[in-house]
């Protein structure tokens, strides 16, 4: 990837983000990433809605953007909930190089919980429930993103992930793998951390899952 390229972007977008923020006000915030920086993407926050600051940590979606790689689109007003609740209304568009690599994302989010409370409060007069929204975790912490996406797959299961069987297991690594976990840069120790396991358990089984070491080698080492 030619970072110059990357850069210069990145550069170009700065005072754009400050400029969107201040435009939809105090409820809007617009984050900067750049993917090549691992777990601590996040380059620059205008507003303050999800509450993470520059070095701070990719959510889920970020994952999910890295997770398609190259093939990643927009993805336009999509909602989400905060750990504490509130609803946001997000847009993700990813950034490419010069030579069409996603290399980042600039993401606007807008905290529309008091508009959704309303909208709410007339769809249940009207006799239609609420749609339920996915919860994301917003953080200055890697780690908080990875606890969350398995507690969500414990509760999904109906198990903590030391009562697992093998098959179990890898079953997890293949969800954690989808969504994108693995492209970060060490998230392998972070993961055998969680499930109990050796650093060197997780690459095993994560080279079953995939289908060869080389594999793993050639995804984990060269981000």
């Amino acid at each position: 990837m030619a970072d110059g390229g990357a850069d210069a972007i990145l550069a170009a977008l700065r005072p754009v983000i400050d400029g969107l923020a201040a435009t939809f006000g105090p409820t809007c915030e617009v984050v900067l990433h750049d993917y090549r920086r691992g777990e601590q993407s996040v380059v620059a926050v205008a507003g303050s809605v999800t509450g993470r600051k520059a070095g701070g940590a990719l959510s889920e979606i970020g994952l999910a953007v890295l997770a398609q790689g190259d093939a990643a689109v927009n993805d336009i007003n999509y909602m989400t909930r905060t750990p504490d609740g509130r609803l946001i209304k997000s847009s993700t568009m990813p950034l490419r190089d010069g030579a069409g690599h996603v290399f980042g994302a600039l993401c606007v989010n807008i905290d529309v919980t008091a508009l959704r409370q309303a909208g709410d409060l007339l769809t249940a007069l009207a006799g239609t429930p609420p749609a339920q929204v996915p919860a994301t975790t917003f953080s200055d912490d890697f780690d908080d993103v990875v606890d969350a996406l398995i507690r969500a797959e414990e509760v999904a299961r109906g198990k903590s992930v030391a009562g697992l069987t093998r098959v179990e297991r890898l079953a997890l690594l293949r969800v954690l793998d989808r969504r994108g976990v693995f492209a970060v840069r060490n998230a392998v120790p972070r993961v055998a951390e969680r499930l109990g396991m050796s650093r060197s358990a997780v690459y095993a089984d994560l080279a079953e899952c995939r289908g060869t070491q080389d594999e793993i080698a050639s995804g984990e080492g060269s981000r």
